[in-house]
């Protein structure tokens, strides 16, 4: 558990000495990204927070994983909670400079935000969640999901109905979490497939704008 304490690779999009008071909103790409991949993304969102897009540890093809995925995309939690335990890690490192912690995860990065969620619900402001999916935790303790149940946090869900990457059992299971442990915003786009538009990013900044900043 040595490599624990390195830290990931961060793109911030400001300063460290302009950081300090502002709301965090923490970036988790999909697999086979990087940390640039959402990056270009912040320009898109309220000016007052801090965007930090954080890279993975794992390579996959041209870019990295944050845990191992199977060709159908199954995958071991204890692979998952690792990930999380090494993000929350660098997390608490840097939240105290900051007046509240949001996250936002694409494809697999919905996996890692929604997983650091359920492990300290009350750490986070509200997720946001793009064409990505909820771990199915099979009981494991790292999951807190009776607290995050009772917090309910704020959390935006949005994808396409004709996805062609997450499986439908994933996004039905992700569907059943969401409404019975969360604040769910959740909006359909057609024609974005596995992807982000504009119209989505739209969105995401009035939540974020409504949730985290009111």
């Amino acid at each position: 558990m040595g490599h624990m304490s390195e830290s990931p690779q961060v793109l911030w999009s400001r300063p460290e000495n302009e950081r300090a008071g502002t709301p965090l909103l923490v970036m988790f790409h999909g697999y086979g990204a990087d940390e640039a991949d959402l990056f270009g993304l912040a320009a898109q969102l309220p000016a007052e927070f801090t965007v930090a897009s954080v890279g993975a540890r794992l390579q996959a093809g041209p870019g990295r994983a944050w845990f191992p995925l199977d060709s159908d995309l199954s995958y071991s939690v204890d692979s998952v909670t690792e990930a999380a335990a090494g993000l929350e890690a660098w997390l608490d490192a840097v939240r105290a400079g900051h007046s509240s912690v949001s996250l936002l995860g694409f494809s697999q990065g919905m996996c890692m935000a929604t997983t650091l969620l359920r492990h300290r619900p009350a750490d986070y402001a509200a997720v946001v969640g793009l064409s990505g999916f909820v771990v199915e935790a099979d009981g494991d303790p790292f999951f807190d999901d009776a607290a995050t149940a009772a917090a309910k946090p704020e959390i935006f869900w949005g994808r396409d109905q004709a996805d062609p990457v997450v499986p439908a059992a994933a996004v039905e299971y992700t569907n059943t979490w969401l409404r019975a442990h969360s604040q769910l915003t959740k909006v359909l786009y057609t024609g974005m497939w596995h992807g982000i538009n504009a119209q989505e990013m739209a969105h995401v900044g009035e939540f974020l704008q409504y949730k985290v900043l009111k």
